[in-house]
């Protein structure tokens, strides 16, 4: 892409997208969820349903099985229908209605015609029966388990016992729980099978062989109903197989028959039973009645789930939450958009050299923060393209002018104008030396700032450091009428200081030299040592005319200097104090200024330091606790001068 082309909105077509997929997404799971919720909860109440209309038409076929006609069921029918929540309507298979458990009274008999529109139409019933109640005819499809003939079990007719009948019966079967209770210490119970005969059943199975209680034919053997009604019902039986041309047979009050025959014959056997038992029972149980079961009047059923109008409505909200959030994410990538792009000019003109370029900083947000980030980096780069730029001048002064110098006086020994003796050689020297230092500090900051500057670290003492320090600049102190003061603070002295001692010397120095070199005469440069946590503070602090509040922050950066004119006479090369920096941060420690323009300046070297273990002091320690033997004389105040130590500031 070009330089100078505009930038395409990347940024609002990402998010723009993401924010689609993101919704469509969205909406996608929560239909999918709701529909699939929905679903469960309809399965759910569908089986509840299912269930329910068993259990109705289980009772009702029990009841139909029971009852020679309808005419008693409509409290059944109310109590089923309450129980459920469901409607119940028994209906004629003309659809005449018999029993309606919504109806406040009992129901009239409309037409046909006006029976079928309300069964199926205004009653919020189903189309269809859900079945019919027919105790001769059981729906497999409700009751899977109904006998194979499909005649419910609990239609006895002619076979159910009288109420003597039972009475003896339910004694006989007392008699014998309570023999077995005796004789096999067990709890035997008494209850009644199908046909309504009372069984014993011994707990476990355990086999009463054995036991002599009442003869098993008691109970075992048909009542004089049951004989009756099983001599009819053989009858009918032998008459079907007659026309079958099939030998007669003898049933058993378990409808078993002897003798036994093959299997086709056999199969016309259960034929003619199933029909003969059909043909005795029809007399007592109930006719035949539809069953119509649903909701109640009024309530409709539940719309397939995700139908035609429900997806309409799906599509509809889907296209709206798409265009709110389209909306939401345009106004937001515009806002996002717009301080990107100005950073992005901001850059790019910056690369092309306007070191001027800025943004503007609004809010509190992150692009907010990048873009007072951008604007400081900006600052930052300015301010060391202008030290780059003066700092070459700067550079080319300091040697132009001992080089001119040097050339100067070459030139006059070559034209014979001077004579080379010892004054003039010794003023070269000079010059020599000058750029010497020079080329010296610009080495070593070379060297500082490629991690080149190899430390030799042991052991210093911060009071021998001082002392050394103010006897080498003693000389130049005196000249310029200037006193230097050694301070040191007694708790020193139990701090362990690992430094390179040379170059801490170089650092000590370069900030004595300086301080001097701005003290007028007649004031005070104090070097003082004081512990500070685990670290050791050098500080060198002069009376002379302070640094301004704006050159402040500037004084440790290379050839800087508060006189602009660069005279040798009131300052140096504008290096010793960027020295002091690199070699206090090779040390592991920093270096700051403070200043009071009028009072002095105080600059404060930071190292880490190690305090030994603490010790308690014996009495023969005499004065160590206070750092100081009572024979040690007072720190003189020590003129003098050495300028084998860095270069002049």
């Amino acid at each position: 892409m070009r330089r100078d082309a505009p930038p395409r909105r990347t940024l609002l077509l990402r998010l723009l997208a993401l924010s689609a997929l993101v919704s469509l997404c969205s909406i996608a799971a929560t239909a999918w969820l709701t529909a699939r919720t929905t679903t469960g909860a309809i399965r759910q109440e569908q089986h509840q349903v299912l269930a329910d209309q068993v259990r109705i038409y289980h009772e009702l076929l029990g009841y139909a099985a029971t009852h020679p006609d309808w005419t008693g069921a409509e409290p059944t029918v109310r109590r089923l229908a309450a129980d459920t929540g469901q409607r119940i309507l028994l209906a004629t298979p003309r659809f005449d209605p018999v029993i309606d458990s919504a109806a406040a009274t009992p129901a009239a008999a409309p037409s046909a015609t006006a029976a079928r529109d309300t069964a199926a139409g205004r009653t919020a019933l189903p189309r269809t029966p859900t079945t019919t109640v027919d105790p001769l005819s059981v729906d497999l499809a409700m009751l899977p388990d109904a006998p194979a003939d499909r005649i419910d079990a609990r239609a006895l007719g002619p076979f159910r016992m009288t109420a003597a009948e039972r009475a003896a019966m339910e004694e006989a079967a007392r008699d014998r729980a309570d023999c077995l209770r005796s004789a096999l210490g067990v709890e035997p119970t008494v209850t009644d099978d199908a046909a309504g005969h009372p069984v014993v059943n011994v707990p476990g199975g355990q086999a009463a062989s054995g036991v002599r209680c009442a003869s098993p034919q008691v109970l075992d053997a048909p009542t004089g109903t049951e004989s009756a009604a099983l001599a009819d019902l053989t009858g009918l039986v032998n008459a079907c197989l007659e026309r079958q041309r099939i030998r007669p047979v003898q049933l058993s009050l378990s409808l078993r028959w002897t003798p036994s025959l093959d299997r086709e014959q056999d199969q016309v056997v259960s034929a003619c039973l199933a029909n003969s038992r059909r043909q005795q029972l029809v007399r007592y149980v109930a006719p035949p009645v539809l069953l119509f079961v649903g909701a109640p009047s009024g309530t409709a059923e539940p719309a397939p789930v995700l139908s035609a109008p429900h997806r309409g409505r799906v599509v509809e909200v889907a296209a709206l939450v798409l265009a709110v959030t389209v909306a939401i994410t345009t106004a937001v990538g515009l806002r996002l958009s717009r301080p990107l792009n100005a950073l992005t000019r901001a850059a790019r003109r910056m690369a092309d050299g306007d070191l001027s370029a800025r943004v503007t900083a609004t809010g509190r947000d992150e692009i907010a923060g990048l873009a007072a980030a951008f604007n400081a980096m900006a600052e930052r780069r300015e301010q060391l393209e202008e030290l780059r730029r003066a700092m070459v001048g700067d550079i080319a002064h300091e040697l132009r002018t001992p080089l001119s110098n040097i050339r100067g006086w070459l030139e006059a020994v070559e034209d014979g104008v001077v004579t080379a003796d010892g004054a003039l050689t010794s003023s070269l020297l000079e010059e020599a030396l000058l750029l010497q230092h020079l080329i010296d500090d610009l080495r070593d900051l070379a060297a500082a700032d490629a991690g080149e500057l190899a430390l030799h670290r042991e052991p210093v003492d911060a009071e021998d450091l001082l002392a050394q320090a103010a006897t080498a600049h003693g000389a130049l102190a005196q000249a310029s009428g200037v006193t230097l003061v050694v301070d040191t603070d007694t708790a020193t002295a139990r701090y362990e200081l690992s430094a390179d001692p040379v170059r801490l010397r170089q650092m000590v120095g370069n900030l004595v030299a300086n301080a001097v070199r701005h003290t007028p005469a007649g004031g005070t440069v104090t070097l003082r040592t004081r512990p500070e946590a685990d670290a050791l503070l050098i500080e060198v602090a002069d009376t002379g005319n302070g640094i301004a509040p704006a050159d402040l922050p500037l004084v440790f950066e290379r050839f800087w200097r508060a006189e602009k004119s660069r005279n040798r006479q009131s300052g140096g090369s504008g290096l010793g104090l960027a020295i002091v920096r690199k070699l206090a941060e090779l040390h592991g420690g920093a270096v700051h200024a403070a200043s009071t323009p009028g009072t002095g300046s105080v600059f404060t070297v930071c190292l880490p330091a190690r305090r030994p273990p603490h010790r308690r002091p014996s009495a023969a320690d005499g004065a160590v606790e206070t750092g100081e033997s009572p024979d040690t004389p007072e720190r003189p105040v020590i003129p003098g001068y050495y300028s084998g130590l860095g270069a002049p500031v």
